[in-house]
């Protein structure tokens, strides 16, 4: 079975994803993450976001693995450098390339295999699985996403300020929202869930429920 949760950046999607894997016994796949190592390795070649051709060859070089909750480039642990709030800026622009994007949509779905899996980003289950068995979408606040996304900074010392950030966040939704290529949308049969007034707990536990249905639903 194929679950999918997509959705704005800070509505709780990786946090969700990795419970709601770990509570069913699926894979995980972060393909965000995916596109965050490619935009580490462009900033570190001091390759521009806006140049296709050099993004494309960084995808089809980039080595790209998942171990133990760490993301990995050639070996290499970047798994704190993509989540830098420059590198987030970058891979919304690198994930508006479409050269980037056939190339780790195929990984992706080469990854899921037959595998059980839980995947996440913003277009699993409009574009890379459309067929999923189960599709979530989940959505909230901006602001509330805003604050969320400071603690973390905090938590990482890396303390910056609310209105900024907040219109980088906005901003990014517009980006992604009006993309040519797999803009962010619910797909038509996704449930639409809002996580603001939610607990991460209250949030795992619907979309458990849910996806046991769907086993039951599905057969042996």
């Amino acid at each position: 079975m194929i679950v999918t949760i997509d959705g704005p950046a800070g509505t709780g999607k990786s946090t969700a994803a990795r419970s709601v894997a770990q509570a069913v016994g699926f894979e995980y796949l972060d393909t965000g993450a995916m596109y965050r190592v490619v935009a580490l390795l462009a900033l570190e070649a001091g390759v521009e976001v806006t140049s296709a051709a050099d993004l494309s060859q960084i995808t089809q070089r980039a080595s790209i693995s998942f171990d133990s909750g760490r993301t990995l480039t050639a070996g290499r642990d970047v798994s704190a450098l993509i989540r830098t709030l420059e590198v987030t800026e970058a891979a919304s622009l690198v994930a508006q390339h479409p050269e980037v994007r056939d190339a780790l949509v195929q990984e992706q779905r080469r990854f899921a295999g037959t595998r059980d899996i839980v995947c996440e980003g913003r277009d699993q289950g409009t574009v890379v699985f459309p067929h999923a068995e189960c599709k979530f979408f989940l959505t909230a606040d901006a602001r509330i996403r805003t604050q969320r996304r400071l603690q973390e900074l905090d938590a990482q010392n890396k303390p910056t300020d609310f209105d900024s950030l907040l219109q980088q966040i906005e901003e990014r939704d517009r980006r992604d929202a009006e993309r040519a290529i797999a803009p962010l949308r619910p797909a038509e049969d996704a449930l639409v869930l809002d996580t603001g007034p939610l607990s991460p707990e209250d949030v795992v536990e619907q979309m458990v429920a849910i996806i046991r249905e769907r086993q039951v639903q599905s057969g042996p």
